[in-house]
């Protein structure tokens, strides 16, 4: 027959005790749990703030890091572009000084040219052509003259017909054939009349007949227009 348990008050202040001392344990226990919870999130919360921190700062120190290397890039492609234009202007300026000094040379090239063709200008002015005087001389001298004059004749022609009219005496006179008879006798080294030495004169040689270089370039001048060159000539003319 089952034992019959008696509760006595006794019993009942124990439990009582007991159940109150398990509430109080359940209470400290939910309490101790709800007080841990905050403060986990709390260290969560700052260890996100600081990692954020750090991710923010390495951001920051990548930007400039960036920056820097662009700059650094931008001068050095303005340094470079700087070295090119200064090489350019280098080249161009050696360029531009070489064309200078050519320049200046052939400047004083041509001056010296010029000064030296004056020099022998004034040398030519100062010193004429000399001729002897003979008849060699004055053949020569009337030479000179005609081929300026553009009055064709030879030494050689020249010399047969003065030998042939005077023997080569620029004073010879002719007295005694028709034209001495008219007043008007043939004189010089070519025996010229008065009034074809007059109509046949080379300006540039003196007006007087019996002037030897006078004389010998007024007769090529009529024999030229009479019979095409003194050359022709081979008798009295």
């Amino acid at each position: 027959m089952p034992r019959t348990i008696r509760i006595t008050r006794s019993h009942k202040l124990a439990t009582a005790v007991l159940v109150a001392a398990g509430s109080v344990t359940a209470i400290a226990a939910t309490g101790g749990q709800s007080d841990a919870q905050p403060a986990a999130a709390k260290t969560s919360i700052a260890a996100e703030k600081v990692a954020g921190v750090s991710t923010a700062k390495e951001a920051a120190a990548k930007k400039a890091a960036q920056e820097t290397a662009a700059k650094k890039a931008a001068a050095d492609a303005a340094a470079a572009k700087k070295a090119v234009a200064e090489r350019k202007a280098a080249a161009e300026k050696a360029v531009a000084d070489r064309k200078a000094e050519a320049k200046k040379s052939a400047e004083k090239a041509r001056s010296e040219k010029q000064a030296a063709n004056r020099s022998t200008e004034r040398k030519a002015v100062a010193a004429p052509k000399q001729y002897k005087n003979n008849l060699d001389g004055w053949i020569r001298e009337s030479l000179d003259i005609m081929k300026k004059k553009k009055i064709p004749g030879s030494y050689e022609g020249l010399h047969r017909n003065i030998m042939r009219e005077s023997s080569g005496n620029p004073n010879a006179v002719n007295d005694w054939d028709v034209n001495a008879q008219n007043g008007i006798p043939s004189k010089g080294l070519l025996q010229v009349i008065q009034p074809t030495f007059d109509a046949y004169h080379v300006n540039g040689t003196p007006k007087k007949l019996t002037d030897p270089v006078a004389n010998i370039t007024a007769a090529a001048n009529y024999a030229a227009d009479k019979y095409g060159s003194i050359d022709n000539v081979d008798s009295a003319y």
